[in-house]
C-alpha cells in the first residue's frame, strides 16, 4: 500500500470515528428510533461514499507546494483562456531529490499558477528534457535567492512557500493552500557518491 493510499484510508477512518461518536451521542437523545436508525444507514452510506470520492482525487496534480529539490520528469503548460475562465495551470511531473541528489522513487504531479516567465522556463525545460538532458528544479520560498545552483545552498523548509509575493502575499489564496508560485529549473546536478575507501 502506498503512501497516498495509506493517507486516504485514514482519512475514511478518521471520518468514521468522528462519525461514530456522533452517532453514539445521537443514540441517547430523546427522538424517535426510527431517526436514530435513519441517521446510522446515512452515515454509513457516506463512510463508503467517502472512501469512492477520494479515489477519483488520484493521478490529479496537487495545488500544493513542489519538494524543496526534484528533479523534473515532464511538464505540461495550459494557457489561460478567458473566453472559457481558464486562468492556465502549468503542471509539473517531479521526483523529490535528497541530499545527495538522488531521485526518491516516488513521482508525483503538481499544479502551479501560470504565469508568462515561468511558462517560458517550463517549455525550455521540456525541450532540454525530450533533448535528453535531465533538469532539476528548487522551490523558490519568500526571500529565498534565485540564483543559486541546486546544492550550492540548502533550501529553508520551514520558509512559507508561495514565491513571488507580488500575487497577494499571506491573503493570496494559492499562498494559503501552500502553493509555490515560482521555481527555479536549471540542468539535473550529479548524485554527490560517498568517498571511496582507499585501501
Amino acid at each position: 500500500m502506498t503512501g497516498l493510499e495509506t493517507g486516504i484510508l485514514g482519512l475514511v477512518l478518521a471520518y468514521v470515528l468522528l462519525s461514530t461518536l456522533l452517532l453514539v451521542v445521537l443514540i441517547w437523545l430523546p427522538i424517535p428510533r426510527v431517526a436514530k436508525i435513519g441517521a446510522i444507514v446515512v452515515a454509513s452510506l457516506f463512510y463508503a461514499g467517502v472512501f469512492f470520492a477520494s479515489q477519483r482525487l488520484l493521478g490529479w496534480s496537487a495545488p500544493v507546494a513542489v519538494p524543496a529539490r526534484f528533479q523534473v520528469l515532464w511538464t505540461r503548460v495550459i494557457e489561460p483562456n478567458p473566453s472559457r475562465d481558464n486562468p492556465g495551470a502549468i503542471h509539473l511531473w517531479v521526483e523529490e531529490l535528497d541530499d545527495a541528489n538522488l531521485p526518491s522513487g516516488e513521482p508525483r504531479a503538481f499544479r502551479l499558477p501560470y504565469s508568462v516567465d515561468l511558462a517560458r522556463r517550463v517549455s525550455s525545460a521540456q525541450a532540454e528534457i525530450e533533448e535528453g538532458r535531465p533538469q532539476g528544479g528548487r522551490a523558490q520560498f519568500f526571500g529565498a535567492p534565485t540564483n543559486e545552483k541546486m546544492g550550492a545552498a540548502p533550501v529553508n523548509a520551514a520558509a512559507p512557500p508561495g514565491g513571488d509575493p507580488s500575487g497577494g502575499g499571506l491573503f493570496d489564496p494559492a499562498f494559503l493552500g501552500a502553493q509555490s508560485k515560482s521555481v527555479t529549473l536549471e540542468p539535473l546536478p550529479k548524485p554527490k557518491l560517498p568517498a571511496k575507501d582507499l585501501p
